[in-house]
């Protein structure tokens, strides 16, 4: 029973966006109401004038931008909040993708001037694959924008799901007013520049109230008709299709200025899902449960470059982790226990000697993990559905110190493990070809060599299309093409063969000339076989 009680005061959601939505900033305002944090950092002009608290790569501060997931926990009015900042930018999508496997709801921020982006279609198509339940925050409102009408429009049309306005805002850009929040029916009044926790809220029971017209004066009467066509437009907000990812709930506010974060805080803590039921490969696994089990979904090397470690982020899908006991790795089929598992504030971690299902933990490895491994009390299963992307962008690596060859192979694979990039190794010359979805991910390969194994590299552009994990489900017939397009055949780390294209023509010849070979554009780590490839 203290497993239940604690299963349903845990929420454990990510924070997705575009680039320059708004995102970093809206967590640590989260973080602020949470009391994690006394002050929030300001973020302009996409540059960190204090570093953002999430973000705690080195590079990370130096460009302004979330290119890890960061993993925060806190408790606001007894419920546990494990919150997940993940990266904005474009190139580092796949690390988002990996992480949404983890969360059982997502909040999207859009920025009110631009609307809905191409990465925030991409990113919601992931969690429609899921159907997570998905709240949008639009952000900015302190700018001129969409109008809030046609946004409603646009966020229906482009991401393909039904929206429902939970609150409302008085104006926008200089003569933004606040926010009327309709599913709890109070006037919120804007104030810029707030950095502490302070509300000016009045409760209204009727909007007709002459109170309203004193208040917001020449406003009133357009919010009065803007909500009675809100309430015509719009279904009433229905917590079940919510929560199974069919409507996503709108609120409306300003994350720098601190405006609309409380009210979107309470009513998630309110109506977002507690840890879900999640499938593995025998069946349905309950959080309820007494035996634990768990997946990896992250993995990150120098976390603290004081002490070169490596940490693996486990999500507690059931029972109860403890430290120090004996847990079943299934993949390596041997017994592990933790000695020193963590909880996190960004880059703070703090030993713990228990977790519950929802929160992620912190385990310090020595190369025993990879993404999508599974713990359990002793059964064998694996979770399902931890994504490898097809790459777009390819590199062969070229050592430029031989003398750090063994700190670049360590380098390497430690940084593909934690799903950064991917490997492939390609023969002959046992060729290293780095894979990504972005050309920064290569700088940050570059100065994460550099910075933290001590090796120089460059990195040399190899004309590829697009990389194929390939099976069939006869044996011969693959060991055939393999042979026959051996030029265009690479393994990955996992020893699973990958088709190499050089074009977009040459790969559709390939599908169509050879249909008892499955081309993909994915794979899930869970694939994986036990050994890497030894550099």
């Amino acid at each position: 029973m203290r497993n239940g009680t604690e299963i349903k005061r845990r929420r454990t959601f990510a924070v997705i966006s575009h680039p320059d939505a708004g995102k970093t900033t809206l967590t640590e305002k989260f973080l602020l109401f949470g009391g994690a944090i006394q002050t929030a950092g300001a973020v302009k002009s996409n540059k960190i004038r204090k570093s953002a608290t999430s973000d705690f790569m080195e590079i990370e501060k130096q460009r302004g931008i979330s290119v890890a997931t960061s993993v925060m926990g806190f408790e606001y009015k007894g419920i546990k909040i494990n919150l997940l900042d993940t990266p904005g930018h474009k190139d580092f999508a796949e690390d988002t993708y990996r992480t949404l496997t983890a969360v059982d709801s997502v909040i999207l921020v859009i920025d009110c001037v631009k609307g809905v982006e191409e990465q925030t279609e991409k990113l919601m198509e992931v969690c429609r694959m899921r159907n997570t339940p998905v709240i949008i925050f639009v952000n900015k409102m302190d700018r001129h924008g969409i109008d809030p009408f046609d946004l409603m429009d646009e966020l229906e049309s482009m991401l393909k799901i039904k929206v429902r306005p939970l609150s409302w805002p008085i104006n926008m850009g200089p003569d933004f007013k606040g926010v009327y929040n309709l599913f709890e029916s109070y006037l919120n009044l804007f104030h810029a520049n707030k950095t502490t926790i302070e509300r000016d809220l009045i409760t209204i029971e009727d909007l007709n109230d002459q109170a309203v017209d004193r208040l917001l004066q020449q406003d009133a009467q357009r919010l009065r008709e803007d909500v009675k066509l809100i309430n015509g437009i719009y279904d009433p907000f229905d917590m079940n299709k919510y929560q199974s990812g069919h409507i996503a709930p709108v609120f409306f506010g300003s994350a720098l200025n601190n405006f609309g974060v409380q009210e979107l805080l309470e009513t998630f803590i309110k109506i977002a899902p507690s840890p879900q039921p999640r499938s593995v490969t025998t069946r349905i696994v309950f959080p309820d449960e007494s035996n634990f089990s768990g997946f990896i979904f992250k993995i990150h090397a120098n976390l603290d470059p004081r002490h070169r470690d490596r940490v693996a982020f486990l999500r507690v899908c059931s029972g109860i982790f403890e430290k120090n006991q004996f847990y079943h790795h299934v993949r390596l089929n041997k017994k592990m226990k933790f000695s020193n598992p963590t909880s996190f504030m960004a880059q703070d971690k703090l030993l713990i000697d228990t977790a519950h299902p929802g929160d992620v933990v912190g385990i310090y490895d020595r190369g025993n993990f990879k993404i999508g491994d599974t713990l359990t009390d002793g059964e064998s299963f694996l979770y399902k559905g931890i994504p490898s992307f097809s790459p777009e962008l390819f590199r062969e690596v070229i050592n430029r110190t031989p003398i750090k060859t063994k700190q670049m192979e360590k380098g390497i694979l430690q940084l593909t493990d934690e799903g950064l990039a991917q490997l492939f190794i390609k023969q002959p010359g046992n060729r290293k070809i780095i894979g990504t979805v972005g050309e920064l991910q290569f700088e940050v390969i570059k100065y994460r060599l550099l910075h933290e194994y001590g090796a120089s590299c460059d990195f040399h552009p190899v004309p590829l299309y697009r990389a194929c994990w390939i099976s069939a489900e006869n044996e011969q017939d693959l060991k055939t093409f393999l042979n026959r397009k051996s030029n265009n055949i690479a393994l990955d780390k996992y020893h699973s063969p990958v088709f190499l294209a050089e074009s977009k023509g040459v790969l559709k010849a390939m599908m169509d000339l050879n249909p008892e070979i499955h081309f993909s554009f994915f794979s899930e780590y869970m694939i994986a076989s036990n050994d890497s490839i030894q550099l």
